[in-house]
């Protein structure tokens, strides 16, 4: 019996549904968790590396949950920090052929085949979303997660940008482009800070959070 290209989708549903729910109730107590993005190929000894630690240790101390993808790099830092810190450090696996190399900080760990499941979960449990510097990958979350709430798809959440040195021309781009020729408006721009301070990153998602809380008309997606 030959397979279908009809047959072959409903198999995917199939499984992104079956990783949906099983992420859905894995996290079902899930609250106050921080989504930190970035990218794979950072190392160890860079800079980033110890700045994302040091925030996600001070997003522990403070109360807050974090998720990572559960990889190398940015996404070993966000786990370490937290776990080291006492607090529920969650890792979302991704099954790739390279790169992804599953982290030894996570409290929790959930795997996945599929992107759109992945990033669904991602976006059904953040409180905020702290974006350090990455690729392609980290982009795409970046930007989706900008696009959900600018939407009203998903709740209002802080988003911050971690390195503005590495993120300028990204900034200077978006005001010059998107904003100037009215692809997205002024007021957009205040959907997301650009903050190098450890401290003031976790105080502005504190702030937003509690903000946000009081005046939620929707959780996770909307």
């Amino acid at each position: 019996m030959s397979v279908t290209k009809a047959t072959t989708i409903q198999g995917q549903i199939n499984e992104i549904t079956d990783e949906l729910l099983t992420a859905a109730d894995h996290l079902k107590d899930l609250t106050a968790a921080v989504s930190i993005f970035g990218s794979a190929r950072i190392r160890s000894d860079s800079p980033y590396y110890t700045k994302t630690q040091e925030i996600s240790g001070r997003l522990a101390k403070a109360g807050f949950n974090v998720i990572s993808g559960g990889g190398p790099g940015i996404m070993e830092a966000a786990n370490k920090g937290c776990h080291e810190a006492g607090g529920t450090s969650i890792g979302l696996n991704i099954e790739l052929p390279h790169e992804q190399k599953d982290n030894r900080y996570q409290t929790d760990s959930l795997y996945f085949k599929y992107f759109v499941s992945r990033k669904t979960t991602f976006f059904m449990n953040s409180a905020g979303y702290i974006i350090m510097p990455g690729g392609f990958g980290t982009l795409d979350e970046m930007f989706e997660a900008l696009t959900l709430i600018q939407t009203g798809k998903a709740s209002k959440a802080p988003v911050v940008f971690v390195g503005t040195e590495f993120w300028q021309g990204l900034m200077d781009w978006i005001r010059n482009q998107l904003v100037v020729n009215k692809l997205i408006s002024e007021h957009d721009l205040d959907l997301f800070i650009v903050e190098d301070d450890p401290q003031k990153v976790v105080e502005h998602i504190q702030t937003k959070h509690q903000q946000y809380v009081l005046d939620a008309s929707c959780v996770g997606l909307c």
